[in-house]
């Protein structure tokens, strides 16, 4: 099957590439610079800093698999760009980071893998993992080892600064371009890179939504667009791509430039469980003060975040053997530092995949049935257990609420554990369901939330739990929840006996 949506290039226009005979090359050039953004080092590094001082900032509990990402001018769509990157933790170390575009230059069968050196952009060199490049092309027909189509495609290109500027660790990429407009080519090309979309690496895909609508047009075509990749449904995609073409919007030559890039994640999601796909932000190239409003080109900013929880519709399963570890790793862990001033050492060997799921957790201290010290953590940037080991010394001895717990207590002391799925944002209160979601609240640096359980234990209703949680716990007076920042997340519960 061929869909025949058009692909062209991004705002700032584009310079179509004579005619170059392919050639034994080393590095890749960067071609974008001074065209996409600026080529002088410092005035990029500040251009980027500008960018992600504005951009939207990390969801607590972010730790995407992928990306989607805009890939116009910076002056139209880094703001959007650097709100896609925010949602990475910048200490995380990856493997490789895959980047993968559609082809705007140059049209073959199958998709394009550099193999023949390094990426190089004003910032430096960007280490291309030619190992796993010649491996991917030596295994696969779909998969060629074709310079022409990098030497001179944005896509790609553009996404490098912003990864040289954010992340802290040295990384390498695989730059994958599609080129030809199929679903089957999508559908294979997921096939061959699936096994690689985990925790250790990084999808980075690049594509601009609807091109040449005018304002209201592009925000209402991208919306759509943006929704039908939010069911995490190739078929739904496409059948929005479809929708869309045929409303005749005027002007509107391609809904999503880089259908077939993003068709391929969503052929690599659709079965996977716990996958969440977070919509960050939306602007258009109207928001810019370069841009017109007659003319535009929409950019989207979206994450693909996993709970690295197993389960079907958005539930979550820990077996018990895993409960019963991590209860006995609370007990040992706060015994051990109470008493001795020493945290356990444990062996990592034997720990199931679970385990050492990155994941955010609370640990809750009750006494004779009352609340003794409840710590915890969304951030899920460590695993399961180390995480539930740290919040069971911090339940333990630092909520200012209370003394540290003694050591005549500690029999007296029951303890539970909670295991949080990724926070979700919600635009409206009505969205929040009381016992079963826990709310997160947050305005400006004042946050404050409360578990599921807190509403069966209080027996509050919708408004006085939120109202309690935005003046006891984010300190924002308790009308505060109605202008702040309101995020939901649901967790699995489990305690001693």
């Amino acid at each position: 099957m061929q869909v025949q949506f058009l692909t062209i290039t991004a705002w700032m226009g584009f310079r179509a590439a004579s005619a170059f005979s392919q050639q034994s090359i080393q590095n890749r050039k960067p071609y974008a610079a001074g065209r996409f953004y600026t080529d002088h080092p410092d005035g990029l590094k500040s251009h980027l800093q500008q960018l992600f001082a504005k951009a939207e900032p990390r969801k607590e509990g972010s730790s995407p698999l992928a990306i989607v990402v805009p890939h116009a001018g910076y002056v139209f769509s880094g703001e959007v760009a650097a709100s896609a990157y925010n949602q990475i933790n910048p200490d995380r170390r990856f493997e490789r980071i895959f980047i993968i575009g559609s082809s705007h230059t140059t049209s073959f069968s199958g998709a394009s893998v550099y193999c023949s050196g390094n990426y190089e952009t004003p910032l430096g060199t960007v280490k291309v993992d030619t190992a796993l490049a010649n491996k991917l092309v030596s295994e696969y027909k779909l998969l060629k080892s074709y310079a022409e189509p990098h030497l001179y495609e944005h896509s790609l290109e553009v996404q490098l600064p912003f990864l040289q500027y954010y992340l802290k660790n040295d990384f390498k990429i695989v730059p994958v371009i599609i080129g030809t407009s199929t679903t089957e080519t999508s559908e294979q090309l997921a096939k061959v890179l699936k096994p690689y979309l985990n925790e250790k690496n990084l999808f980075v895909i690049s594509s601009d939504f609807s091109h040449y609508p005018d304002y209201e047009d592009a925000c209402m075509a991208d919306q759509a667009t943006a929704e039908a990749i939010q069911t995490n449904k190739p078929a739904k995609l496409l059948a929005a791509l479809e929708t869309n073409k045929k409303k005749d919007i005027p002007g509107l030559v391609t809904s999503l430039c880089g259908w077939s890039s993003v068709l391929t994640l969503l052929h690599m999601t659709e079965k996977m469980p716990g996958i969440s796909v977070d919509l960050i932000q939306y602007k258009n190239s109207g928001d810019s003060p370069y841009g017109e409003k007659d003319r535009v080109v929409g950019y989207y900013s979206i994450a693909f975040n996993s709970s690295g929880l197993s389960g079907k519709m958005g539930e979550f399963f820990i077996s018990d053997a895993d409960k019963e570890y991590l209860l006995k790793l609370a007990r040992n862990t706060i015994t051990g530092y109470i008493k001795k001033g020493i945290t356990p050492e444990t062996d990592e060997t034997n720990l199931s995949v679970m385990l050492k799921t990155p994941c955010g957790a609370f640990v809750t201290l009750n006494k004779e049935g009352k609340l003794r010290g409840c710590i915890g953590r969304f951030n899920p940037g460590q695993p399961l257990w180390k995480v539930v080991q740290s919040m069971a010394i911090a339940a333990a001895t630092q909520d200012y609420r209370f003394n540290p717990v003694l050591p005549d207590e500690l029999n007296q002391i029951k303890i539970e554990i909670s295991v949080l799925t990724p926070l979700k944002r919600i635009r409206s209160a009505e969205e929040f369901i009381l016992g079963k979601q826990g709310i997160y609240m947050k305005q400006e640096n004042q946050t404050g939330t409360f578990l599921p359980q807190v509403a069966a234990s209080t027996g509050w209703s919708k408004e006085e739990f939120l109202g309690h949680c935005a003046q006891d716990k984010a300190g924002i007076g308790w009308n505060g929840w109605k202008t702040a920042q309101l995020y939901t997340y649901e967790a699995l519960i489990f305690s001693e006996g």
